[in-house]
């Protein structure tokens, strides 16, 4: 991204390095689009790879309404109490994270979440006071599921 952007975002430097230019730029808005969300939520931006909090708070800031909580049987939508799976195809699959950020639903034989990432709960309480209250929060908390099994 950073040769891209040292050629003035070119279209011929894509093609000489065989990179669809539609691609970049939408990876360059995505990108925009995450430095507008941390800026927002008064997130400190620092370039270190190994730390990703912030940008999974500003994610957890622009899609909180879709979050979901382990329990048995899978995992519950926080306000709404839909019972969701992770995609199979997900690299949390296995993992089973407690809490989750989703991008969308899909139905198959189960109904999916895609695009998902891991969050801590009291990022909620910091991003969206207006639509969680520590009662959302803790009675899920109270939910831990024992030997779960999907």
């Amino acid at each position: 991204m950073k040769m891209w952007q040292s050629s003035g975002y070119s279209m011929q430097w894509c093609f000489d390095n065989f990179i669809q230019y539609r691609s970049m730029r939408r990876a360059r808005d995505v990108r925009e689009q995450i430095e507008g969300l941390i800026t927002r939520v008064e997130i400190e931006m620092v370039s270190n790879a190994s730390e990703d909090v912030p940008i999974r708070k500003a994610i957890t800031a622009g899609y909180y309404y879709h979050t979901g909580v382990l329990s048995k049987g899978g995992y519950k939508t926080v306000k709404h109490q839909q019972t969701v799976h992770i995609h199979p195809t997900s690299s949390l699959f296995e993992k089973l994270p407690r809490w989750v950020v989703y991008y969308e639903l899909v139905f198959t034989t189960k109904e999916y979440m895609r695009q998902v990432i891991e969050i801590e709960s009291s990022w909620l309480l910091d991003v969206a006071p207006h639509y969680y209250k520590q009662n959302d929060l803790s009675e899920s908390n109270k939910r831990i599921p024992k030997n779960f099994k999907s």
